[in-house]
């Protein structure tokens, strides 16, 4: 994957850059056997990052099955999947026969979630972020897992600091955050029980311009809104680079599971970010509320360490937002309410 310097201009381009393989997943396909599952691929990021494992298993020459399931409610999804030479089955994770009818695979990518709207729906949102990941753990006993959680498991700390690192005790917020601890505590009891190798991927706000913190940020700007920096710090990456490093993971799980951060490596302010958008787009920018002394922020030297760091950096990335969002690109319409700092999404 190339960080080259001009944005996307077509959603054509957009997800060509966003699926581009690093040479280092192509080298990975390699050494990593066997098929692949993405289990929830119909997410935000799904699609995107199981056709960067398909290109690259492609690149690598290599003899694959590469499988996408969900419910996909959009058919139009998964007909562009499968025009890329991705099988896709359709399915309810939470039914146990479909569970149990998945094919065998030694590679699983555990997607599936549920964040926006789980307030109001507490009970799906403990059944998706729990309950599932031990019917899937249950199925892929033999398999190595590379299950995405999320730095909202860590809580709020103080913007003066690194952030936080994978050894600090989680402090979640909200029974989002809640779950998704107990997510991570269900891959880490079967990884003991079964010796399932298992890695933890704590994302912090990968953005791919149609949606992210910089998204939201910007379209307030643009539309003359004010922006809030009550939560006045955070982290993100180009979901490019999200993709390639957790593909990365397959190669890095273990028994006892491996936590990792995955963020880019500055602390942003909101204001100052903000104040960028203004500049580009030539437009007054309105600041409420005042910068608290903490927000949700993430270290990611390990994963830098140990996996690699993004390839396009995060002054790059708002600009790429900035001529995205004054070309009229599309958007998910799905902000990250990264605001909230009470942990209801």
């Amino acid at each position: 994957m190339s960080a080259a310097s001009s944005p996307p201009t077509s959603l054509a381009e957009l997800e060509d850059r966003l699926s581009e393989p690093t040479q280092a997943v192509i080298d990975m396909m390699h050494r990593v056997t066997g098929d692949i599952v993405v289990l929830g691929v119909a997410g935000k990021m799904g699609p995107s990052l199981i056709r960067m494992a398909k290109r690259a298993s492609d690149e690598a020459g290599t003899n694959r099955r590469i499988i996408g399931v969900s419910r996909f409610r959009d058919a139009a999804a998964r007909n562009e999947l499968e025009r890329q030479g991705i099988e896709t089955i359709t399915a309810d994770l939470l039914d146990e026969r479909a569970l149990a009818a998945l094919p065998d695979v030694p590679n699983v990518i555990y997607m599936a979630g549920m964040k926006f709207g789980s307030t109001g729906q507490e009970p799906m949102t403990w059944a998706m972020n729990t309950l599932l990941p031990g019917l899937v753990c249950q199925r892929y006993r033999s398999s190595r897992i590379a299950a995405f959680s999320t730095g909202n498991i860590y809580g709020l700390v103080p913007t003066s600091g690194p952030g936080s690192r994978e050894t600090d005790t989680p402090n979640p917020a909200g029974e989002y955050a809640q779950s998704c601890l107990g997510r991570e505590r269900i891959f880490e009891y079967y990884a003991q029980v079964f010796s399932t190798p298992v890695s933890l991927i704590r994302l912090n706000y990968a953005c791919d311009l149609r949606y992210g913190v910089l998204v939201d940020i910007a379209q307030k700007v643009w539309s003359g809104q004010p922006v809030d920096v009550t939560m006045g710090h955070f982290n993100t990456i180009w979901q490019g680079d999200a993709n390639a490093l957790s593909l990365l993971f397959l190669e890095h799980t273990s028994a006892p599971a491996w936590k990792i951060n995955l963020t880019g490596g500055q602390t942003l302010r909101v204001r100052e970010v903000a104040e960028q958008f203004g500049r580009a787009f030539g437009k007054p920018v309105q600041i409420t509320g005042g910068e608290a002394p903490d927000a949700l922020l993430s270290d990611s030297t390990l994963c830098s360490n140990a996996i690699g760091s993004p390839v396009v950096t995060e002054a790059q990335l708002i600009d790429w937002v900035a001529a995205w969002v004054s070309q009229g690109g599309a958007t998910l319409g799905k902000p990250t309410h990264f605001e909230s700092r009470d942990g209801k999404f």
